[in-house]
């Protein structure tokens, strides 16, 4: 059974940057998302957050919903506090069928921030980390029990964003915090994202698929941009438009038997980037990279 191919609308329209793709209509995205040949979508800031709302207008553009980011603020609340903050957004995922949630710790993060320097992340204290991995396995445990496994996705800008913090991670969670790797933070951070695969494939649930133009990336480190700067200067790209191994990465997801999805996510400007053509470049390459690899 080939592995489901899905998207991120933020190929159409920035969360972040709502100026970019700002005017660009849901339907737009949802009908190019489809016509592109992607099974499934995740969560924008365009789609309505009830089950009843969201499920047929999927259904209209056979789309399977994906999953949907969280930012937790388990560095400045307790386990308890977050699992309330969180449940109207598991409420959604677990009632359109989603298996992950894309969970990321953003307390004192830049990455949305256009005029910080994405060198100024925030990182967690020495002293912190054991607090801070009891509190966030208490909440994947919560969101197990619902039938939701948390995809914690490490991140320009936030407390977890290097290859370092990643293997900290890991050591100081439980089974139930799986890994959402992407790509391109991967890369953005200077780590291999095959390597890392390699370290963490048993926590892998689920998978960020962006290409980095390293050109654009020398310049940014250089100059000490913000992520959002990077972003619009175009630091990410579909797969098979960059520099990231995509056949290491799934060579590694094919030997670890990884039944997640694939998910396309390019933060770009779409001014510049049609995202149409982009969506269908993206999933080209990635299924034809991904057959190859026999998944």
């Amino acid at each position: 059974m080939p592995l489901p191919i899905g998207i991120n609308p933020i190929t159409w329209s920035n969360d972040d940057l709502p100026e970019l793709g700002g005017k660009t209509p849901l339907e737009t995205c949802l009908a190019e998302t489809r016509q592109a040949g992607y099974a499934g979508i995740e969560l924008g800031n365009k789609f309505p957050r009830e089950s009843a709302a969201l499920r047929p207008i999927l259904a209209r553009h056979g789309l399977a919903l994906v999953s949907g980011w969280y930012s937790a603020r388990l560095l400045e609340r307790s386990a308890a506090e977050e699992i309330r903050a969180v449940e109207a957004h598991l409420r959604l995922l677990s009632d359109m069928g989603c298996a992950v949630m894309v969970f990321a710790e953003t307390t004192g993060g830049v990455a949305g921030a256009r005029d910080t320097p994405v060198t100024r992340r925030p990182r967690i204290a020495e002293g912190d980390w054991a607090g801070f991995g009891e509190r966030l396995t208490a909440v994947a445990d919560h969101l197990a029990s619902r039938g939701v496994r948390m995809a914690y996705h490490h991140h320009m800008g936030t407390v977890i964003e290097t290859e370092v913090d990643i293997d900290r991670l890991m050591r100081s969670t439980g089974a139930s915090v799986g890994l959402l790797l992407d790509t391109g933070h991967l890369a953005y951070a200077g780590a291999d994202p095959a390597t890392v695969a390699e370290r963490h494939v048993a926590r892998v649930n689920h998978v960020h698929c962006k290409d980095v133009r390293p050109a654009v990336l020398s310049a940014m480190r250089k100059a000490d941009r913000s992520f959002l700067d990077a972003v619009v200067e175009g630091v990410f790209t579909v797969p098979g438009d960059g520099a990231v191994d995509f056949a290491a990465v799934l060579s590694v997801l094919k030997r670890a038997d990884y039944r997640g999805w694939l998910v396309v996510e390019a933060e770009q400007d779409p001014a510049k980037a049609h995202p149409l053509t982009y969506a269908r470049m993206g999933y080209d390459y990635l299924s034809g990279a991904a057959r190859t690899a026999g998944l």
